[in-house]
Protein backbone atom coordinates (compact mmCIF):
# COMPACT_ATOMS: atom_id res chain seq x y z
CA UNK A 1 0.00 0.00 0.00
CA UNK A 2 1.16 3.09 -0.94
CA UNK A 3 1.42 6.25 1.61
CA UNK A 4 2.37 8.78 -0.83
CA UNK A 5 0.06 8.26 -2.88
CA UNK A 6 -4.20 8.29 -3.12
CA UNK A 7 -6.28 6.80 -5.90
CA UNK A 8 -9.49 8.40 -6.78
CA UNK A 9 -12.08 7.47 -9.09
CA UNK A 10 -13.41 10.57 -11.43
CA UNK A 11 -17.51 10.50 -12.64
CA UNK A 12 -18.33 11.50 -15.43
CA UNK A 13 -17.54 15.01 -17.19
CA UNK A 14 -19.73 17.81 -15.36
CA UNK A 15 -20.97 19.78 -18.66
CA UNK A 16 -17.66 21.00 -19.85
CA UNK A 17 -15.26 18.99 -18.12
CA UNK A 18 -14.31 16.31 -15.57
CA UNK A 19 -12.15 17.63 -12.60
CA UNK A 20 -10.03 15.44 -10.24
CA UNK A 21 -10.00 17.22 -7.54
CA UNK A 22 -6.81 17.87 -5.15
CA UNK A 23 -6.47 15.58 -2.15
CA UNK A 24 -5.91 16.96 1.29
CA UNK A 25 -2.36 16.79 2.09
CA UNK A 26 -1.02 15.41 5.45
CA UNK A 27 2.06 16.61 7.62
CA UNK A 28 4.44 15.03 5.65
CA UNK A 29 2.94 15.85 2.43
CA UNK A 30 1.54 12.35 1.46
CA UNK A 31 -1.57 12.70 -0.08
CA UNK A 32 -4.26 12.30 3.51
CA UNK A 33 -5.78 9.20 1.81
CA UNK A 34 -9.31 10.69 1.17
CA UNK A 35 -10.66 10.18 -2.16
CA UNK A 36 -12.38 13.27 -4.35
CA UNK A 37 -14.72 12.58 -7.62
CA UNK A 38 -17.04 14.98 -9.66
CA UNK A 39 -20.21 14.06 -10.57
CA UNK A 40 -21.60 15.00 -13.87
CA UNK A 41 -24.31 14.61 -16.65
CA UNK A 42 -22.92 14.76 -19.44
CA UNK A 43 -20.25 12.67 -21.20
CA UNK A 44 -17.68 13.67 -24.23
CA UNK A 45 -19.42 12.40 -26.84
CA UNK A 46 -16.46 10.16 -29.16
CA UNK A 47 -15.99 10.79 -32.79
CA UNK A 48 -16.74 8.31 -35.51
CA UNK A 49 -13.85 6.70 -36.33
CA UNK A 50 -12.55 4.92 -39.34
CA UNK A 51 -10.11 2.03 -39.63
CA UNK A 52 -6.64 2.89 -41.31
CA UNK A 53 -4.07 0.56 -43.20
CA UNK A 54 -1.17 1.68 -40.59
CA UNK A 55 -0.13 3.67 -37.63
CA UNK A 56 -1.24 7.45 -38.38
CA UNK A 57 1.18 10.13 -36.90
CA UNK A 58 -0.37 13.08 -35.79
CA UNK A 59 1.11 16.73 -35.07
CA UNK A 60 -0.47 19.46 -33.01
CA UNK A 61 0.40 23.11 -32.78
CA UNK A 62 -1.15 25.93 -30.58
CA UNK A 63 -1.20 29.31 -32.34
CA UNK A 64 -3.16 32.62 -30.70
CA UNK A 65 -6.86 31.14 -30.58
CA UNK A 66 -6.75 27.30 -31.03
CA UNK A 67 -4.82 24.09 -32.10
CA UNK A 68 -4.11 22.88 -35.51
CA UNK A 69 -3.69 19.42 -35.53
CA UNK A 70 -1.84 18.20 -38.79
CA UNK A 71 -1.40 14.61 -40.35
CA UNK A 72 2.36 13.83 -39.98
CA UNK A 73 3.15 12.40 -43.19
CA UNK A 74 1.06 14.78 -45.85
CA UNK A 75 1.14 17.86 -43.43
CA UNK A 76 -2.25 18.68 -44.37
CA UNK A 77 -4.28 19.97 -41.54
CA UNK A 78 -6.67 17.23 -40.02
CA UNK A 79 -8.48 19.25 -37.53
CA UNK A 80 -8.67 22.83 -35.68
CA UNK A 81 -9.59 23.46 -32.24
CA UNK A 82 -10.76 26.91 -31.12
CA UNK A 83 -9.25 27.39 -27.10
CA UNK A 84 -8.19 30.88 -26.02
CA UNK A 85 -5.20 31.91 -24.12
CA UNK A 86 -2.27 30.60 -23.92
CA UNK A 87 -1.85 27.21 -24.15
CA UNK A 88 0.56 24.63 -23.42
CA UNK A 89 1.01 21.08 -25.08
CA UNK A 90 2.33 18.18 -23.29
CA UNK A 91 2.95 14.78 -24.14
CA UNK A 92 -0.08 12.45 -22.20
CA UNK A 93 1.81 8.68 -22.74
CA UNK A 94 -0.94 7.01 -24.65
CA UNK A 95 -0.08 7.88 -28.30
CA UNK A 96 -3.49 9.62 -28.95
CA UNK A 97 -3.88 12.25 -26.59
CA UNK A 98 -2.21 15.21 -25.56
CA UNK A 99 -2.70 17.38 -22.42
CA UNK A 100 -2.90 20.72 -22.82
CA UNK A 101 -1.97 23.14 -20.00
CA UNK A 102 -4.62 25.67 -19.96
CA UNK A 103 -6.36 28.00 -17.24
CA UNK A 104 -7.20 25.88 -14.24
CA UNK A 105 -6.61 22.78 -15.83
CA UNK A 106 -4.91 20.02 -17.73
CA UNK A 107 -7.45 18.97 -20.74
CA UNK A 108 -6.90 15.69 -22.69
CA UNK A 109 -7.07 16.73 -26.46
CA UNK A 110 -7.55 13.36 -28.61
CA UNK A 111 -5.70 13.77 -31.43
CA UNK A 112 -8.14 11.39 -33.21
CA UNK A 113 -5.35 8.46 -34.44
CA UNK A 114 -4.87 5.37 -32.16
CA UNK A 115 -3.99 1.37 -32.19
CA UNK A 116 -5.99 -1.03 -30.57
CA UNK A 117 -4.64 -4.40 -29.96
CA UNK A 118 -6.10 -7.59 -30.62
CA UNK A 119 -4.06 -10.75 -29.97
CA UNK A 120 -0.81 -11.03 -31.63
CA UNK A 121 -1.83 -7.60 -34.07
CA UNK A 122 -3.23 -4.59 -33.71
CA UNK A 123 -6.10 -2.47 -35.53
CA UNK A 124 -5.20 1.25 -36.59
CA UNK A 125 -7.91 3.70 -36.16
CA UNK A 126 -8.31 7.66 -36.96
CA UNK A 127 -10.89 10.18 -36.22
CA UNK A 128 -11.52 13.67 -36.45
CA UNK A 129 -9.52 15.63 -33.41
CA UNK A 130 -11.27 17.08 -30.42
CA UNK A 131 -11.09 18.49 -27.37
CA UNK A 132 -12.00 15.90 -24.81
CA UNK A 133 -14.24 16.66 -21.31
CA UNK A 134 -11.70 15.18 -19.09
CA UNK A 135 -9.59 17.19 -17.19
CA UNK A 136 -7.60 17.36 -14.35
CA UNK A 137 -8.31 20.34 -11.86
CA UNK A 138 -4.67 22.62 -11.53
CA UNK A 139 -4.43 25.82 -9.62
CA UNK A 140 -1.34 26.60 -12.18
CA UNK A 141 -0.70 23.16 -14.49
CA UNK A 142 3.12 22.84 -14.61
CA UNK A 143 4.92 20.13 -15.97
CA UNK A 144 3.73 16.75 -17.70
CA UNK A 145 6.43 13.84 -17.13
CA UNK A 146 5.95 10.73 -18.94
CA UNK A 147 7.52 7.58 -18.47
CA UNK A 148 7.25 3.84 -18.79
CA UNK A 149 3.17 4.08 -19.09
CA UNK A 150 2.87 6.33 -16.25
CA UNK A 151 1.61 10.03 -16.77
CA UNK A 152 2.74 12.75 -14.04
CA UNK A 153 1.20 16.12 -13.65
CA UNK A 154 2.69 19.18 -11.61
CA UNK A 155 0.23 21.67 -10.30
CA UNK A 156 2.82 24.38 -9.18
CA UNK A 157 -0.03 26.21 -7.45
CA UNK A 158 -0.77 23.64 -4.52
CA UNK A 159 2.32 21.40 -5.30
CA UNK A 160 -0.01 18.15 -5.77
CA UNK A 161 1.36 15.55 -7.71
CA UNK A 162 -1.32 13.32 -9.85
CA UNK A 163 0.30 10.14 -11.66
CA UNK A 164 -2.02 8.06 -14.06
CA UNK A 165 -1.46 4.95 -15.90
CA UNK A 166 -0.55 6.00 -19.47
CA UNK A 167 -3.21 4.05 -21.39
CA UNK A 168 -6.04 5.52 -19.17
CA UNK A 169 -5.15 8.75 -18.72
CA UNK A 170 -7.76 10.61 -20.72
CA UNK A 171 -10.55 7.37 -19.21
CA UNK A 172 -13.30 9.24 -17.35
CA UNK A 173 -13.09 6.97 -14.79
CA UNK A 174 -8.89 6.73 -14.37
CA UNK A 175 -7.55 5.98 -11.14
CA UNK A 176 -5.09 8.74 -9.67
CA UNK A 177 -1.92 8.08 -7.33
CA UNK A 178 -1.37 11.28 -5.61
CA UNK A 179 1.70 12.84 -3.78
CA UNK A 180 1.63 16.83 -1.99
CA UNK A 181 5.15 18.44 -1.44
CA UNK A 182 5.58 20.65 1.32
CA UNK A 183 5.27 24.00 0.08
CA UNK A 184 3.79 24.85 -3.56
CA UNK A 185 6.12 25.70 -6.17
CA UNK A 186 6.98 25.37 -9.66
CA UNK A 187 8.31 21.58 -9.76
CA UNK A 188 8.59 18.43 -11.60
CA UNK A 189 8.27 15.15 -10.66
CA UNK A 190 8.32 11.31 -12.68
CA UNK A 191 7.86 8.08 -11.21
CA UNK A 192 9.98 5.19 -12.39
CA UNK A 193 8.79 1.34 -12.94
CA UNK A 194 9.23 0.01 -8.82
CA UNK A 195 6.70 2.75 -8.26
CA UNK A 196 10.14 5.30 -6.68
CA UNK A 197 8.77 8.87 -7.28
CA UNK A 198 11.38 11.77 -7.71
CA UNK A 199 10.15 14.70 -6.76
CA UNK A 200 11.34 18.21 -6.74
CA UNK A 201 11.22 20.31 -3.45
CA UNK A 202 10.71 24.00 -2.82
CA UNK A 203 8.97 26.77 -2.08
CA UNK A 204 7.07 29.75 -4.03
CA UNK A 205 10.56 31.48 -4.64
CA UNK A 206 11.82 28.58 -5.91
CA UNK A 207 12.70 25.10 -5.98
CA UNK A 208 16.28 23.85 -4.43
CA UNK A 209 16.44 20.34 -4.42
CA UNK A 210 14.33 16.95 -4.48
CA UNK A 211 13.11 14.09 -2.70
CA UNK A 212 13.23 10.10 -3.58
CA UNK A 213 10.62 7.64 -1.99
CA UNK A 214 10.49 4.39 -2.27
CA UNK A 215 6.29 2.74 -3.24
CA UNK A 216 5.47 3.55 0.16
CA UNK A 217 6.09 7.36 0.46
CA UNK A 218 9.68 6.75 2.46
CA UNK A 219 12.63 8.53 1.42
CA UNK A 220 15.13 7.01 -0.12
CA UNK A 221 17.22 9.76 -0.57
CA UNK A 222 17.32 13.72 -0.83
CA UNK A 223 19.40 16.00 -1.70
CA UNK A 224 19.38 20.48 -1.36
CA UNK A 225 22.21 21.12 -2.92
CA UNK A 226 20.43 22.28 -6.39
CA UNK A 227 18.94 26.12 -6.53
CA UNK A 228 16.82 26.64 -9.45
CA UNK A 229 15.68 23.04 -9.73
CA UNK A 230 14.26 22.86 -13.19
CA UNK A 231 13.37 20.20 -15.49
CA UNK A 232 13.99 16.73 -15.71
CA UNK A 233 14.89 13.74 -18.16
CA UNK A 234 14.87 10.18 -17.77
CA UNK A 235 18.21 8.31 -19.55
CA UNK A 236 18.80 4.66 -20.23
CA UNK A 237 18.15 2.26 -17.29
CA UNK A 238 16.28 4.90 -15.56
CA UNK A 239 18.81 7.17 -14.62
CA UNK A 240 16.82 10.69 -13.66
CA UNK A 241 18.59 14.11 -14.58
CA UNK A 242 17.79 17.34 -12.79
CA UNK A 243 18.67 20.57 -14.05
CA UNK A 244 20.45 23.18 -11.09
CA UNK A 245 21.78 26.47 -11.86
CA UNK A 246 24.97 25.29 -11.43
CA UNK A 247 24.97 21.84 -13.15
CA UNK A 248 22.27 19.19 -12.18
CA UNK A 249 20.98 15.98 -9.77
CA UNK A 250 22.19 12.57 -10.71
CA UNK A 251 19.66 9.97 -9.62
CA UNK A 252 20.10 6.37 -10.06
CA UNK A 253 20.56 2.87 -8.21
CA UNK A 254 18.80 4.85 -5.01
CA UNK A 255 21.80 7.31 -4.64
CA UNK A 256 21.64 11.41 -5.37
CA UNK A 257 25.04 12.92 -6.92
CA UNK A 258 25.99 16.25 -7.63
CA UNK A 259 27.25 16.86 -11.15
CA UNK A 260 28.96 20.15 -11.11
CA UNK A 261 29.13 22.87 -13.91
CA UNK A 262 32.23 23.74 -15.07
CA UNK A 263 31.31 27.44 -14.33
CA UNK A 264 30.37 29.08 -10.97
CA UNK A 265 26.68 29.89 -12.95
CA UNK A 266 25.90 26.89 -14.90
CA UNK A 267 22.64 26.78 -15.35
CA UNK A 268 20.84 23.44 -17.50
CA UNK A 269 17.10 24.63 -17.13
CA UNK A 270 16.18 22.42 -20.12
CA UNK A 271 16.87 18.57 -21.05
CA UNK A 272 15.98 16.14 -23.43
CA UNK A 273 16.65 12.28 -22.35
CA UNK A 274 15.87 9.01 -24.09
CA UNK A 275 15.95 5.59 -23.22
CA UNK A 276 18.17 5.02 -26.11
CA UNK A 277 21.11 6.48 -24.83
CA UNK A 278 22.71 6.60 -21.47
CA UNK A 279 24.10 11.21 -22.21
CA UNK A 280 21.06 13.44 -21.64
CA UNK A 281 21.05 16.57 -23.54
CA UNK A 282 20.80 20.24 -21.84
CA UNK A 283 21.02 23.91 -22.27
CA UNK A 284 23.86 25.63 -20.93
CA UNK A 285 23.46 29.27 -19.82
CA UNK A 286 26.59 30.91 -17.45
CA UNK A 287 25.17 34.67 -17.42
CA UNK A 288 22.94 35.00 -13.89
CA UNK A 289 22.04 38.96 -14.59
CA UNK A 290 21.57 38.69 -18.45
CA UNK A 291 18.02 39.85 -19.19
CA UNK A 292 17.96 37.16 -21.86
CA UNK A 293 21.03 34.73 -22.37
CA UNK A 294 21.31 33.60 -26.20
CA UNK A 295 23.84 30.61 -25.24
CA UNK A 296 25.91 28.68 -28.01
CA UNK A 297 26.73 25.81 -26.10
CA UNK A 298 24.88 22.60 -24.75
CA UNK A 299 25.59 20.66 -21.86
CA UNK A 300 25.92 16.58 -22.43
CA UNK A 301 25.94 14.51 -19.20
CA UNK A 302 26.96 11.12 -19.23
CA UNK A 303 24.51 9.22 -16.50
CA UNK A 304 27.08 6.88 -16.30
CA UNK A 305 29.72 8.38 -14.60
CA UNK A 306 28.26 12.09 -13.80
CA UNK A 307 30.63 13.66 -16.33
CA UNK A 308 29.52 16.61 -17.88
CA UNK A 309 30.77 17.92 -21.48
CA UNK A 310 29.94 21.66 -23.20
CA UNK A 311 29.47 21.71 -27.11
CA UNK A 312 30.06 24.79 -28.51
CA UNK A 313 27.57 25.34 -31.91
CA UNK A 314 27.93 27.82 -34.58
CA UNK A 315 24.92 29.83 -33.17
CA UNK A 316 22.54 30.37 -30.04
CA UNK A 317 19.11 28.48 -29.72
CA UNK A 318 16.36 28.40 -26.93
CA UNK A 319 14.48 26.26 -24.69
CA UNK A 320 12.39 25.05 -27.59
CA UNK A 321 15.17 23.71 -29.47
CA UNK A 322 16.15 20.38 -28.28
CA UNK A 323 15.02 17.31 -28.99
CA UNK A 324 16.38 13.31 -29.43
CA UNK A 325 16.64 10.95 -32.43
CA UNK A 326 15.39 7.46 -32.77
CA UNK A 327 18.77 6.46 -32.22
CA UNK A 328 19.49 8.68 -29.50
CA UNK A 329 21.34 11.62 -31.17
CA UNK A 330 20.96 14.67 -29.99
CA UNK A 331 19.27 17.39 -31.86
CA UNK A 332 19.67 21.73 -30.89
CA UNK A 333 17.66 23.62 -33.24
CA UNK A 334 19.78 26.62 -34.06
CA UNK A 335 18.89 30.29 -34.35
CA UNK A 336 20.73 29.97 -37.69
CA UNK A 337 18.19 28.13 -38.82
CA UNK A 338 19.78 24.53 -38.86
CA UNK A 339 18.90 21.65 -37.24
CA UNK A 340 22.76 20.38 -35.90
CA UNK A 341 23.01 16.90 -34.97
CA UNK A 342 25.51 15.35 -32.15
CA UNK A 343 27.02 12.54 -31.44
CA UNK A 344 25.90 12.06 -27.79
CA UNK A 345 29.13 9.67 -27.11
CA UNK A 346 32.06 12.01 -29.26
CA UNK A 347 30.38 15.31 -28.26
CA UNK A 348 31.03 16.32 -31.56
CA UNK A 349 28.44 18.21 -34.27
CA UNK A 350 28.36 15.42 -36.67
CA UNK A 351 26.07 17.18 -39.49
CA UNK A 352 24.03 20.49 -39.88
CA UNK A 353 21.27 20.82 -41.57
CA UNK A 354 19.73 23.92 -42.85
CA UNK A 355 16.06 24.09 -43.06
CA UNK A 356 15.06 27.64 -42.24
CA UNK A 357 15.95 31.03 -42.11
CA UNK A 358 18.12 32.92 -39.39
CA UNK A 359 16.19 33.73 -36.98
CA UNK A 360 16.49 35.54 -33.36
CA UNK A 361 14.77 34.42 -29.92
CA UNK A 362 11.90 37.35 -28.43
CA UNK A 363 12.50 38.32 -25.20
CA UNK A 364 9.28 36.99 -23.71
CA UNK A 365 9.10 33.55 -23.18
CA UNK A 366 5.89 33.26 -24.58
CA UNK A 367 5.99 34.47 -27.79
CA UNK A 368 6.11 32.60 -30.62
CA UNK A 369 9.50 30.95 -31.94
CA UNK A 370 10.70 28.24 -34.04
CA UNK A 371 10.45 24.90 -32.09
CA UNK A 372 11.82 21.40 -32.80
CA UNK A 373 9.57 17.66 -32.54
CA UNK A 374 11.32 14.41 -32.96
CA UNK A 375 8.37 12.01 -34.12
CA UNK A 376 8.48 8.22 -35.55
CA UNK A 377 11.39 8.79 -37.61
CA UNK A 378 11.02 12.35 -38.46
CA UNK A 379 12.08 15.96 -37.16
CA UNK A 380 9.77 18.84 -37.43
CA UNK A 381 10.74 22.38 -37.39
CA UNK A 382 8.27 25.52 -36.81
CA UNK A 383 8.97 28.95 -38.43
CA UNK A 384 6.60 31.27 -37.09
CA UNK A 385 8.76 34.10 -39.85
CA UNK A 386 6.55 32.10 -42.79
CA UNK A 387 3.92 30.24 -40.67
CA UNK A 388 5.29 27.05 -41.76
CA UNK A 389 6.23 23.51 -40.64
CA UNK A 390 8.95 21.65 -42.24
CA UNK A 391 9.98 17.77 -42.05
CA UNK A 392 13.28 16.70 -41.92
CA UNK A 393 15.06 13.21 -42.74
CA UNK A 394 18.19 13.36 -39.98
CA UNK A 395 20.08 10.59 -41.59
CA UNK A 396 19.55 12.08 -45.42
CA UNK A 397 19.58 16.05 -44.34
CA UNK A 398 16.78 16.67 -46.41
CA UNK A 399 13.32 18.65 -45.74
CA UNK A 400 11.05 16.37 -47.40
CA UNK A 401 7.80 18.17 -46.96
CA UNK A 402 6.92 22.17 -46.39
CA UNK A 403 3.57 23.14 -45.59
CA UNK A 404 1.96 26.29 -44.74
CA UNK A 405 -0.09 26.70 -42.03
CA UNK A 406 -2.28 30.03 -42.54
CA UNK A 407 -1.94 30.34 -38.66
CA UNK A 408 1.91 31.46 -36.26
CA UNK A 409 3.04 28.79 -34.55
CA UNK A 410 3.75 28.04 -30.94
CA UNK A 411 4.02 24.76 -29.16
CA UNK A 412 4.79 21.82 -31.08
CA UNK A 413 4.08 18.00 -29.74
CA UNK A 414 2.42 14.71 -31.57
CA UNK A 415 1.69 11.62 -31.47
CA UNK A 416 2.54 7.96 -32.89
CA UNK A 417 -1.07 6.72 -33.01
CA UNK A 418 0.66 3.59 -32.29
CA UNK A 419 0.33 1.19 -28.94
CA UNK A 420 1.19 2.69 -25.95
CA UNK A 421 3.75 1.59 -23.52
CA UNK A 422 2.21 -0.56 -20.43
CA UNK A 423 3.81 -1.05 -17.41
CA UNK A 424 2.01 -4.04 -14.61
CA UNK A 425 1.75 -2.87 -11.74
CA UNK A 426 2.33 -5.12 -8.70
CA UNK A 427 -0.03 -3.68 -6.31
CA UNK A 428 -3.93 -4.08 -5.71
CA UNK A 429 -4.35 -0.95 -8.86
CA UNK A 430 -3.97 -3.03 -11.37
CA UNK A 431 -6.99 -5.36 -10.28
CA UNK A 432 -9.04 -2.40 -10.05
CA UNK A 433 -9.17 -1.31 -13.39
CA UNK A 434 -10.13 -3.67 -16.26
CA UNK A 435 -7.50 -2.63 -18.97
CA UNK A 436 -8.88 -2.19 -22.75
CA UNK A 437 -6.74 -3.28 -24.76
CA UNK A 438 -0.81 3.46 -22.37
CA UNK A 439 9.58 29.51 -19.63
CA UNK A 440 12.29 30.29 -21.30
CA UNK A 441 12.32 27.24 -19.15
CA UNK A 442 8.62 27.22 -18.39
Amino acid sequence: MRNHTTRTAAGLGAALSLLLLSACAADDGAASGSESASAGTEEHEAPEATEAQARTPRIAVTYEGGVRVLDAMSLETVGDIELEGFNRLNPAGDERHLMVSTAGEFRALDLGSWAEAHGDHAHYWIAEPTLTDVAYEAAKPGHVVVHEGRTALFDDGTGLVRIVDSEHVADTDAAAREHTTPSAHHGVAVELTDDTLVVSEGTEEGANGIRVLDGDGEEIAASDDCPGVHGEAVAADEAVLIGCQDGALLYTDGKITKVDSPDGYGRIGNQAGTEASPVVLGDYKTDEDAELERPTQVSLIDTRDGKLELVELPSSYTFRSLARGDDGEALVLGTDGQVHVIDPESAKVTKSIPVIDEWEEPVEWQEPRPAILALDGSVYVTDPATDSIHAVDVESGEVWKTAELGVTPNELNGVTGGEPHTHEHEDEHEDEHEHEGEGEDH
